[in-house]
């Protein structure tokens, strides 16, 4: 029999902070912030800050990096499972909160090649592991709810005495109590984006995408274009912004050290919570007006538009049939509802299963990735173009982004509405969902709207 965890845990009023005053408060590095907008539902209720990770797992191909201070160890393997094995080997306190200590951090898109043959790598300009996440025994939960907050420290190895975890977890009550208010932050320089690919050539891709569908080797598939713009603030401070300019169910700020990611995705890729699989597609797109009327009949049209229900029902589709992958009793809960956000709004659902027997959280991520709404249908030969028609390899964007629990719960964004920052420069992207009858042009200007938000961020 397993003797208890080693851990210590203590809640303090949360009346007079805010997650952003905590996480400015902590010292120390590779710190994180997971949040959402919808902060009084089951969703949203908690925010989660840590810092100063005891381990980082990262991986690119086949080759996987373990880090534990100075140590540094190497193997081979799937990336997911190699994970999933390591979390295995470590002991989280079963707490009341969705995580419960584990890892934070990012699955590439590019981690399918792992499994499927989608063509030669494209050009790698950001140097990014594959598979990034960041072991945290230290973090801080805030429960909007009840406005607490609950400070943890644990010993996931059995390393530490009970009065080592004890003087920890005191230093970080001091480091908040002492910085109870966030400082205002000065108006930011906005961001200036180039496009890395030129309209008349996105345009092209179009049509080269279009004739595969004419030829029937897919339905649908999703291409993207990439803007660079030079840094001319702190990240953090553009995270900021981003979250007061556009809300959404999943904000996140994570420094990985070498780069940080930050965004605001309206998307759940993945949610596994006890046997309970959930994916949430998004298909669909409107621009949003600040003339409410304008914006009712963008809505109407968005409902009534042929080429964009039939693209998402096949895309709720595909959802179910990665689900299923894995799971029974697959269900739609939710079916294409308008959800609006800054400057853009969508047609959202939610497709349900019971993980079956056999099966794990992990399983279902190598089964849901990457999700059909950035690659296409069918998935395989949709990535296989978008291999040949995009010029960079796509990095973290278009995967996964959030924490995956010790115990194997895992609540995943979809990486899309996020920047990423490295040597000074911000790259964001953004892809538009290609059909038969698609207008090149609108397409264009839908990844455009799909980008507004990070490239006003400074305003």
């Amino acid at each position: 029999m397993k003797s208890a965890v080693h851990y210590r845990m203590k809640e303090i009023k949360g009346d007079i902070y805010t997650p952003i005053s905590i996480f400015s408060a902590l010292k120390g590095t590779k710190k994180f912030l997971l949040e959402s907008s919808l902060k009084h539902s089951d969703q949203g209720r908690y925010s989660f800050i840590g810092l100063n990770p005891y381990e980082e797992f990262k991986g690119s191909g086949g080759m996987i990096e373990m880090m534990k201070g100075d140590t540094i160890t190497h193997s081979s393997g799937s990336l997911i499972k190699g994970l999933q094995k390591h979390l295995q080997n470590q002991e989280f306190p079963d707490i009341p909160f969705p995580f419960k200590g584990g890892a934070i951090g990012y699955v590439g898109y590019d981690v399918i090649r792992q499994i499927e043959k989608i063509g030669v790598i494209p050009e790698d300009s950001l140097q990014l592991p594959d598979v990034h996440f960041m072991l945290y025994d230290t973090f801080i939960i805030f429960d909007h709810l009840k406005d607490l907050v609950t400070i943890l420290v644990i010993d996931p190895y059995r390393e530490k005495s009970l009065d080592d975890l004890e003087n920890e977890l005191s230093d970080l009550v001091n480091q908040i109590s002492e910085h109870s208010l966030t400082k205002h932050h000065h108006n930011i320089p906005n961001l200036q984006f180039s496009l890395l690919e030129s309209k008349e050539n996105f345009i092209k891709n179009v049509e080269i995408a279009q004739k595969h569908i004419v030829k029937g080797d897919i339905f649908q598939m999703v291409l993207s274009q990439r803007a660079v713009a030079e840094m001319t603030a702190k990240p953090f401070d553009y995270y900021r912004s981003l979250r007061s300019a556009n809300p959404s169910p999943y904000m996140f700020y994570i420094d990985f050290d070498d780069y940080i990611l930050l965004g605001a995705s309206p998307e759940s890729l993945l949610k596994v919570q006890g046997k309970t699989v959930v994916s949430n597609p998004i298909a669909g797109t409107r621009p949003r007006s600040d003339q409410n009327d304008l914006d009712h009949l963008l809505q109407m049209e968005l409902m009534g538009d042929q080429k964009e229900l039939a693209e998402h029902k096949m895309l709720v589709d595909l959802a179910r049939n990665d689900v299923g992958k894995i799971c029974h009793s697959v269900r739609v809960d939710k079916y294409m509802q308008v959800e609006r956000y800054e400057h853009v709004m969508h047609l959202v659902s939610e497709v349900k299963g019971d993980l079956r027997e056999g099966f794990s959280g992990f399983d279902a991520l190598e089964a849901c990735l990457p999700a059909g709404t950035v690659s296409g249908a069918p998935k395989i030969r949709a990535m296989q173009i978008i291999n040949d028609l995009e010029r960079f390899k796509r990095g973290p964007y278009s995967g996964a982004v959030g924490y995956i629990s010790g115990n194997g719960e895992m609540d995943l964004a979809l990486s899309i509405r996020m920047m990423l920052v490295k040597n000074d420069r911000a790259y964001i992207q953004a892809g538009a969902g290609i059909v038969f009858d698609s207008v090149p042009e609108k397409e264009y200007e839908e990844t455009l709207h799909k980008m507004k938000s990070l490239m006003e961020v400074g305003k």
